[in-house]
Order: structure tokens, then C-alpha cells, then sequence
């Protein structure tokens, strides 16, 4: 019984049904405990940066191939676009079948403040700006703001550096290798209070929002989930099988990871530990650190779902008839602005935003209805990002043999006896 309780999915679990719970009976008291998930976040985001710096940088100076590292990044970022496209795609199909904006009223002005700052934020997004923004002028404020992009490009540049030195650079790996390690511990520590991270996450959400907001909008949300379990299940399973290992047991290995990110609705609230079961699992660290930091700006499988959906929505909504030259539009636009979604706070609505400005076709008023239940809908994205992004780790790390089946074997039986 002791065992039980001292399991961190157990308390997990238990906090999140606590929260669901006393976000619905006491929604007063539960909006007081926001800060408890915010303080959590803060406390894996400030070893986000450090360990993404640490991992790719001892990845490539140990690694040595410059050539096979931009190899790795090559085929990261094919795969991201692919499977991306799939999910924009797939999104589009299901919107226009269901068709959940039909008979939806537009009249909803609660969120309307809300909206507009989302907007405001939407029209300053910039395909050229966010480019040039991966590159830091300040290395240190890249760490001190922890801008996962630009960490990313100053540790691969770094790594070259270390590497290039050859036999003099095994001090500075060595001094590496044991930081990298205390990180780590770091994470352990963090995640001991994931627990009270879910409970005031989750309480908020039920306690701010309300039960009842999900009633309007009920069809476009069943919709969302649907088409995210078939793409993880069916598209997902489908690119496991292919790669020769199976998604079920990968799911069973990150099942504590699959639970904080229910609770806390953030996929980057996990980031850090995803990092080492990835490297558990049977990834090379090189593979690991390029892969899976990269694949949270451009690799949201998740995301380009429910943006997708939530453009025909609107459309639906506002009585919009788009033409498949227009449908097709949404997609080119959604390939692009969808890459910035997770650089900022509330990136999925900036985007969305921006999106719907770009086109100038849809309303904006009808973003008003998609906040209510916009965090309601945050959790399936966060999953599907995140088990993506693990995915195409295992993938890239496969076709490069930079995988250890041996690992993968014991990663798996050890999930199995917990």
C-alpha cells in the first residue's frame, strides 16, 4: 500500500480527480490554486534551457561526424514536415465531414478583452521575424528566457566547437557530463511535486471556465479528441510498425510523462524527462538533444490538428463557405505560422489568430466562442505533441542505427513491473 501511494502516477492520477472535483464544487476556492500549476512550470522550465545546452553539446562533441549530425537535423525536420502536413490534412477532412460549427451561434462577447490581446499578438507574427529570431544576439538572455529554439542553435554551434578540438576537448566533456548529470537529478527532484502542479492546473481550468461552457461547443471538442486518438493510433501506430517497435509499449514506458502533461495541459512541462526516457529508451544522446528540443517548435502534430479544425469551425460558425482553393490555403498558411506556436504563451490561438488575419475571409469575432473550451481542448493537444515528438525521436535515431535495441528491451520490461 505504501508503494501505492508513494507512485507518482498514483499521485498524479489522484490529483487530477481532486482537481476536476473541486473545480466543479468549489469553483471559487479552486481558481485560488492556479498559482500551485504555475509555480510547478517554472520550476521544470528553469532546467529546460541548461539541460538542452548540456545534451546536444556532449551529443555532437562525442558524435565527432559533423556530416552525420546535419544528417540527423535533415531528416528531424523532413519527417516533422511530413508528418505535420498529415496531421493539417487529416484535420481538414474530419472539420468538413462533421461539419461542428453548424448551427453554433455567434454571440458569445464573454471572452471578447481576451480575444483581442490574442489578436493584437496574431498580426505581429512574422514568417521572417520568427526565422531570424532562432538566431540569439544574447546568448544568455536566450538561457535566462529560456527560448528553446535559440538554446538549440547556440549549443549545436558550441558542439562543433568542442568537437573540432579533438583529444583537448575530454576535460570539458568530463565537467560536462557530471553537470548534465546533476541537471537531471534536478528534473527528479522537480517532479516530485507534478502532483500539485495537475491539481491546481486542472482545478483552475474546471473552476474558471465551467463544465457548462463545454455544452455549445461540445461537437467541435468530441470532434478534436476523436480525430487526435485516430491520428495517434492509426498514423502514429502505422509509422511505429514501419520503424519495428510498437506503440502500445512506448505509451506503457511514458505513461507518468502522458499523465503530468493531462494535468498540467504542457507538453513542455515534461520536456526534460522526455529527454532522458528517450535516451532510456534506446536513443543516442546526440539523437536526442537535436530531435526531440527541435521538434517542440516544428514537429506539433497536436496542434496542426485542432488549428485545422478550429479554422473550419469558424468558418462554419460565421457561415463562411470556403472553396477547396481556399481550404488549401489554410493549409500552405498553417505550414508555416504553426512553427511558432510553441515559442510564445498561448501560441495555438496567436497562430490561430494570425491565420485567420492572413486569410481575411473569416471573422475574428468567432474566436470568442473557441476560449471557453480552448483549454479544455489543451491537453490532447500537449499529448499528441508530445508522444509525437518521442516518436520521431525513436524514428530518426532508427534510421541512423543510433538505437539500442538492448535498451528499448529492459525500458519496456521495467514499465511493465511498475
Amino acid at each position: 500500500m505504501k508503494k501505492l501511494f508513494t507512485n507518482l502516477t498514483f499521485q498524479v492520477l489522484s490529483a487530477i480527480t481532486i482537481g476536476i472535483i473541486l473545480g466543479a464544487v468549489a469553483p471559487n476556492t479552486a481558481n485560488y490554486l492556479k498559482p500551485l500549476s504555475d509555480i510547478f512550470i517554472n520550476m521544470v522550465k528553469m532546467v529546460i534551457a541548461p539541460i538542452i545546452f548540456f545534451t546536444i553539446v556532449l551529443g555532437i562533441a562525442k558524435m565527432g561526424d559533423m556530416k552525420k549530425v546535419g544528417r540527423v537535423g535533415g531528416k528531424a525536420l523532413l519527417y516533422f514536415e511530413i508528418v505535420t502536413t498529415f496531421a493539417l490534412i487529416i484535420g481538414l477532412v474530419v472539420a468538413n465531414v462533421v461539419e461542428p460549427g453548424e448551427g453554433v451561434p455567434l454571440n458569445s462577447s464573454q471572452y471578447k478583452k481576451e480575444v483581442d490581446g490574442y489578436v493584437h499578438e496574431g498580426e505581429k507574427m512574422d514568417m521572417v521575424d520568427f526565422l531570424i529570431h532562432i538566431v540569439p544576439s544574447n546568448v544568455v538572455d536566450s538561457f535566462a528566457k529560456g527560448d528553446i529554439l535559440q538554446v538549440v542553435f547556440f549549443a549545436v554551434l558550441f558542439g562543433f566547437a568542442l568537437a573540432s578540438l579533438g583529444q583537448a576537448n575530454q576535460l570539458v566533456i568530463d565537467v560536462f557530463e557530471r553537470i548534465s548529470q546533476a541537471f537531471f537529478k534536478l528534473v527528479n527532484m522537480v517532479m516530485r511535486v507534478a502532483p500539485l502542479g495537475a491539481l491546481g492546473a486542472i482545478s483552475y481550468t474546471i473552476g474558471h471556465y465551467g463544465l457548462s461552457s463545454l455544452i455549445p461547443l461540445g461537437k467541435l471538442m468530441l470532434a478534436v479528441y476523436l480525430t487526435m486518438i485516430f491520428f495517434v493510433f492509426v498514423i502514429l501506430n502505422l509509422i511505429c510498425k514501419i520503424y519495428g517497435f510498437s506503440l502500445w509499449k512506448y505509451l506503457k514506458f511514458i505513461k507518468e510523462e502522458i499523465l503530468i502533461v493531462l494535468g498540467t495541459s504542457s507538453s513542455e512541462s515534461v520536456l526534460p524527462r522526455m529527454m532522458h526516457k528517450m535516451e532510456a529508451y534506446g536513443c543516442s544522446r546526440s539523437v536526442v538533444g537535436l530531435v526531440l528540443p527541435t521538434g517542440y517548435s516544428f514537429n506539433l502534430d497536436g496542434t496542426s490538428i485542432y488549428l485545422t479544425m478550429a479554422v473550419i469551425f469558424l468558418a462554419q460558425v460565421s457561415g463562411v463557405d470556403l472553396s477547396l482553393t481556399q481550404e488549401l490555403t489554410v493549409i500552405a498558411i498553417l505550414m508555416l505560422t504553426s512553427k511558432g506556436a510553441a515559442t510564445v504563451t498561448g501560441g495555438g490561438f496567436i497562430v490561430l489568430a494570425s491565420t485567420l488575419g492572413a486569410m481575411q475571409v473569416i471573422p475574428m469575432e468567432g474566436l470568442t466562442l473557441l476560449l471557453g473550451v480552448d483549454r479544455f481542448m489543451s491537453e490532447a493537444r500537449a499529448l499528441v505533441n508530445m508522444i509525437g515528438n518521442g516518436i520521431a525521436t525513436i524514428v530518426v535515431a532508427k534510421s541512423e542505427q543510433e538505437f539500442d535495441a538492448a535498451k528499448q528491451l529492459e525500458a519496456e520490461q521495467n514499465a511493465v513491473a511498475s
